[in-house]
């Protein structure tokens, strides 16, 4: 258990703690590394225990008979609970918010769940000789992720019993867990650039479900349950738009309020974006005389990002607005020297160069004293800012149209033959490329189309690169399913945006986005807080009619409207762009050796997942502008990375 603590060290830098029993017919361990963010001092330490009447789990039991907490994340709503619990009767030892889900527990059993405001991954084992209410028993685990899936939670079932962590590094460390690999997940990084819950790059690895919470009975699963879900599905909001802009506006105040709760600084990351720059605005709103310091990244200012612009710019004419300090952590084009780091932190092969971003930023922000940072994350995913936001609106104007006519513009979409750049079709390649992309599966059912839009690479191509070992291995998968399930938990939402929306938050920001920013930042120390997923506000902005998010090409369009009173138009109604990088140039140049030694015949003829000649034809033609193959190379690249990290245990980070 010592190495599995001491493998997720990098997220608790301030303390740790272990405690370990054998029993008659099983053993518990149970590890934490500590990131002191409430109560600093030694209460606050974990594994905790409490010594309560109410609680049924006093001192002079053993330490079997007790209630023991390990935790991850923070609780907003801590102190309207200890004051109910105290009210009643509850004593604590500690101010920590941690101290709160215990006594919680003991007064309300798994039905806390629905109290809770707050980013977290918990589990709380109950070794009391009575007090558990029905479906509990004596030893059982009780393990939960937040509703979100802010916080990550892996776990392990084996024969010789059940194992959970933070981080899938930390299971690794158990000997016992195979390292056999999830074909299907490799599928799916390669098609989404991440996999959907539960699956991981392992088969003997799961992750939970954001807002899934299961009861471990003698190292067994013996429930699972959902009890949070994204609020899709009702009645629209008939206010006004200027009511509804206004309601937002006080509803992102609130839940900043209550995420600048902390006995530590609290910082910010500032990109000049809407979504950063709304948070920001409302620090000060929320707290008065509140002058946090922002962090942004800044790249050379000649540098191709892909068709986006820099961020630089506006995050400075918004901290001038704002009256904040901002610190500009520069970077140059070799920062891609950090890949591996960001493969072996991220637990995942996920393929976007945007993790680096917030690992260098956090990196800095640790340097300067802050634990905690607030970010824009979500705002995009509830309010509609992504482009294939806007094209999914765009399909009335042609979704119409027969099978065949669609068949014949999906062919031409797909049509490798001509050339992305080629001169006198169109000079702007980004937009042609998006273009191609938006048609290319213009043959599919509409449930199918909204899904694939989601898609990095066709279908066609990615099987094309298989060993036929790995597509055997892949008979009966289908791309499109765990998302098919998904929208299947929604039935009464019929907006076809709003469905989107919903894939957009339990998978793209749940699987991907979340995922790596947790990983990204808490591998300096450093907490990063969602504000603009706040469960109330979340649960609002899924009532707003989806004709006043998406208005034609402008996303948050109702978003928008609510932050102007607090931020200039033109940071408001800015250009879209990408918390990135330069991803295209860095595989032509920086990133073009590694790419020749990573993807070369030897080693994938080593690994037996890939077709070395199909392999070498998909980079030939990515950089002779037939097709784009971006993202699709960078994520074989991270896939190959990943296992010489993970399996070959031969990459140093």
């Amino acid at each position: 258990m010592t190495s599995m603590v001491n493998s997720v060290a990098h997220r608790g830098p301030d303390d740790s703690g272990q405690i370990f029993w054998r029993q008659q017919d099983n053993s518990i361990g149970l590890g934490h590394s500590r990131l002191s963010i409430i109560d600093l001092s030694a209460e606050g330490r974990q594994p905790m225990t409490v010594a309560c009447s109410l609680c049924g789990s006093v001192t002079n039991s053993g330490p079997a008979e007790k209630l023991w907490l390990v935790y991850n994340g923070e609780l907003y709503n801590y102190k309207e609970l200890r004051s109910e619990l105290t009210a009643g009767g509850h004593r604590f030892q500690s101010q920590a918010d941690s101290e709160v889900l215990i006594h919680l527990y003991a007064d309300q059993g798994p039905a806390m769940l629905k109290r809770l405001n707050g980013i977290f991954a918990f589990a709380l084992y109950d070794g009391r000789p009575a007090g558990q209410v029905e479906g509990l028993q004596s030893g059982d685990l009780f393990l939960v992720r937040d509703g979100l899936g802010v916080k990550p939670l892996y776990y392990s079932e084996l024969n010789t019993g059940f194992l959970f962590a933070s981080e899938l590094k930390s299971i690794l460390q158990c000997s016992a867990v195979s390292r056999e690999l999830d074909m299907a997940a490799l599928h799916y990084y390669l098609a989404y650039l991440w996999a959907p819950a539960p699956h991981t790059p392992l088969a003997q690895i799961k992750k939970a479900r954001p807002g899934e919470a299961m009861i471990v009975r003698k190292g067994r699963v013996a429930r699972k349950w959902s009890f949070y879900d994204l609020p899709y599905g009702q009645k629209p909001s008939q206010q006004s738009e200027n009511e509804i802009a206004a309601e937002l506006s006080r509803t992102l105040k609130t839940a900043v309020h209550r995420q600048l709760v902390a006995d530590v600084p609290v910082g910010a990351f500032l990109s000049g974006g809407l979504d950063s720059s709304a948070v920001v605005s409302m620090m000060p709103e929320a707290q008065s005389d509140f002058k946090p310091t922002c962090y942004v990244i800044g790249f050379d200012e000649n540098l191709d990002m892909d068709g986006s612009p820099q961020d630089l710019p506006y995050a400075r004419a918004v901290a001038k607005h704002l009256n904040v300090d901002l610190c500009t952590v520069k970077v140059k084009p070799d920062m891609i020297r950090h890949l591996e780091k960001m493969l072996y932190h991220l637990d995942e092969p996920q393929a976007d160069p945007a993790p680096i971003n917030v690992f260098l930023i956090a990196e800095q922000a640790r340097q300067d004293g802050y634990k905690v940072l607030l970010s824009g994350a979500g705002g995009d995913d509830i309010f509609s800012g992504y482009r294939r936001h806007w094209a999914l609106k765009m399909e009335k104007m042609w979704g119409w149209l027969p099978l065949g006519i669609r068949s014949g513009i999906s062919r031409m979409a797909n049509d490798d033959s001509v050339p992305n750049g080629i001169k006198g079709w169109m000079t702007d390649k980004a937009w042609f490329r998006r273009l191609r992309k938006a048609f290319r599966y213009a043959d599919l059912s509409p449930e199918d189309r909204l899904i694939a839009h989601f898609y990095w690479s066709g279908e066609q191509i990615r099987r094309s690169l298989y060993t036929p070992e790995f597509s055997h291995a892949l008979s009966g998968v289908d791309t499109a399913a765990p998302l098919q399930d998904s929208l299947g938990n929604i039935p009464l939402e019929q907006d076809r945006l709003n469905r989107m929306l919903y894939l957009e938050g339990k998978h793209f920001l749940a699987d991907h986005n979340l995922n790596y920013t947790d990983k990204a930042s808490m591998a300096m120390g450093v907490e990063v807080r969602v504000p603009l997923l706040d469960p109330d506000l979340v649960k609002f902005a899924a009532r707003i009619p989806s004709s006043m998010k998406q208005k034609g090409r402008m996303g948050k369009a109702i978003f928008k409207k609510a932050m102007e009173p607090y931020l200039p138009k033109e940071i408001i109604y800015r250009p879209k762009s990408g918390f990135g990088a330069p991803l295209r140039r860095w595989l032509r140049l920086e990133l073009k050796d590694m790419v020749a030694d990573v993807l070369s015949t030897k080693s994938l003829q080593n690994r037996q997942l890939f077709d070395p000649a199909a392999v070498r034809r998909l980079i030939e033609r990515d950089r002779k502008g037939f097709i784009d193959g971006t993202y699709t190379i960078f994520a074989l690249v991270c896939i190959e990375l990943w296992c010489r990290i993970f399996l070959d245990q031969k990459v140093s980070v």
